[in-house]
């Protein structure tokens, strides 16, 4: 059995959500195992995360992975029903719109089943872009925060930066895959400090992968 699948908008995705969970655990061989996309020339998309969470697929997944993490960027959270304001029109905290989130995947994947798996279930809930977990690693603590505009400032910085190129993400954030380093930068980001604290709450062990 694998210790993690992955459910994800696109390849670049695995490349960071990888090295983090490789520091977290202090152990580079972690892997990720591709859910949704498939393979990196699968279609992909927040859409198609969406509808595996809602198919067999992914009641079959838990038969063959301990733990699924299911990541989104919530820049298109509006799309499917979740703005970025409350209804006074102010700015929702990473907090309050991560919960909305994973709210809206419990229905969708249905209450009943997901209570019964919910500890088996780990949201990697990106505000606004998973661009944004990366600028702890080149930034100073204020641009850390950032929930905007992260791939802009990734490119400031990183003018060679090469977008859905899944080695080029994989080279970038592989700092993260140093248990040290990962620990030291993650609070920086706050929808990465609760990926890391869902991560925590899980006690999980890694046992070996047949």
């Amino acid at each position: 059995m694998n210790n993690f699948g992955g459910i994800v908008e696109g390849k670049t995705d695995f490349a960071i959500i990888r090295n983090i969970l490789a520091g977290y655990f202090n152990d580079p061989n972690i892997k990720l195992k591709p859910i949704q996309p498939e393979n990196f020339n699968a279609p992909a998309g927040w859409d198609r995360v969406f509808k595996c969470c809602k198919s067999q697929k992914f009641r079959q997944a838990l038969q063959f992975n301990r733990y699924i993490i299911i990541h989104i960027d919530t820049d298109v959270s509006p799309k499917f029903g979740i703005p970025h304001e409350n209804e006074k029109g102010e700015k929702l905290t990473s907090e309050q719109l991560i919960k909305k989130v994973i709210d809206k995947f419990r229905l969708e994947i249905g209450e009943d089943f997901y209570d019964k798996y919910a500890s088996r279930i780990i949201f990697a809930i990106t505000v606004h872009s998973i661009e944004c977990w990366l600028l702890p690693l080149y930034f100073s603590q204020e641009e850390n925060s950032q929930t905007d505009n992260c791939l802009r400032l990734l490119k400031q910085i990183l003018p060679e930066f090469k977008e859905k190129d899944y080695e080029y993400y994989e080279s970038i954030a592989s700092k993260y895959s140093n248990h040290k380093d990962l620990l030291k930068l993650c609070s920086e980001n706050p929808s990465l400090k609760i990926f890391i604290e869902q991560l925590a709450s899980r006690n999980i062990e890694i046992s070996e992968e047949s």
